[in-house]
């Protein structure tokens, strides 16, 4: 089947992933249709900007109202829009919030990826043609670790009901794999941050707060456990990897990551440099985000990836830390304008 004719679903469209998948997808020629919760606001924010350039390509970016929870809502999207390829990035995907509703993560994260998978081997055995199936997998899975690097035969030991749905979302892949011959892979994904990150987690939280600290919009910044290692890497370079795993002719499991790891004070530090700020003037430290279950060390091994897909990440650690401040800079100066021009800009200040 020609580039041309390619026809991507994406769940998650709208998040941070989504977002960079898509723009990567309609610039290789696929007809993009993405998944979005019906809800009173849109939340559409990190993909408007893809209808303009969807539409100058003449590609189409298609968007329909679904949700996880509903497999025949997902049954019926799959026969509609008959997809090549499925992307599932749609989850409950913040790890803090997830011990205060772990029955909502696990329908959504878990099951819903269950649900996907049915609607998909439902629709193959109706049709014949195979659909190719990427699970976002993460690193959380890996928990309290048990060895350092973390690659794909790494045993897991998730911490937190988060990882444990994604645990399930991973091996449910797998078992379609083995049990119905789906081209599935798993993409075990460690931290990926962009500007685009949302701004609950903690590196956006950090960003975020830095430039309103610089610009006199902010005065503090309440953290939880700065002795947190993550290895982390670009959001665009991440879902490239996504792509790769699903032109292959074997349907494999993949870590994707920088291989270098960084403490959450390091990040801190280089954020508040780059201001021109020392981040111990500023940040102090809150209980209320520690989690009940601690992840103190995430470092991967994508050597896997980096030989058998020529997958490789772009943007090192201080380039990230760099793009990321500067956008939230940007951001808010036009907040500075808007709260000198007597406008609400209201804006989070934990």
């Amino acid at each position: 089947m020609s580039v041309l004719s390619k026809r991507a679903f994406v769940t998650g469209i709208t998040g941070q992933d989504g977002s960079y998948l898509a723009e990567l997808l309609l610039g290789k020629g696929y007809e993009v249709h993405g998944l979005v919760r019906r809800s009173s606001t849109f939340g559409t924010q990190r993909i408007e900007h893809l209808y303009r350039d969807a539409h100058d390509m003449d590609r189409p970016l298609l968007l329909h109202h679904g949700d996880m929870a509903d497999g025949n809502g997902l049954a019926r999207l799959i026969r509609e829009i008959r997809p090549t390829e499925v992307y599932n990035l749609a989850a409950q995907s913040h790890v803090r919030v997830s011990f205060d509703q772990p029955t909502y993560t696990a329908d959504v994260t878990a099951v819903g990826t269950l649900r996907l998978l049915e609607a998909i081997r439902d629709f193959q055995d109706a049709v014949g043609y195979q659909i190719r199936f990427y699970q976002a997998s993460s690193s959380e899975m890996y928990g309290k670790v048990v060895e350092t690097p973390q690659s794909e035969t790494t045993p897991f030991y998730p911490r937190s009901p988060y990882g444990v749905a994604k645990l399930y979302a991973h091996w449910i892949t797998i078992n379609y794999r083995e049990s119905y011959g789906l081209h599935g892979s798993c993409g075990i994904l460690f931290n990926h941050e962009s500007p685009r990150r949302g701004e609950t987690f903690v590196t956006r939280k950090i960003t975020r707060a830095a430039t309103r600290i610089k610009l006199g919009l902010q005065k503090k910044l309440y953290l939880g456990n700065l002795d947190a290692h993550r290895d982390w890497g670009f959001a665009g370079d991440y879902v490239e990897a996504m792509w790769l795993m699903l032109q292959q002719d074997k349907p494999d499991d993949y870590v994707i990551s920088t291989d270098e790891t960084h403490s959450v004070r390091e990040f801190c530090e280089q954020v508040f440099g780059r201001l021109g700020l020392e981040y111990t003037d500023f940040v102090e430290i809150d209980s209320r985000y520690f989690r009940p279950a601690e992840v103190e060390l995430l470092l991967g091994s994508s050597q896997k990836a980096r030989r058998q897909l020529g997958w490789q990440p772009r943007v090192p650690f201080c380039e990230l830390v760099t793009r990321m401040v500067d956008a939230d800079l940007e951001l808010a100066r036009k907040e500075q304008v808007l709260l000198a021009a007597g406008h609400d800009a209201s804006m989070p200040h934990s």
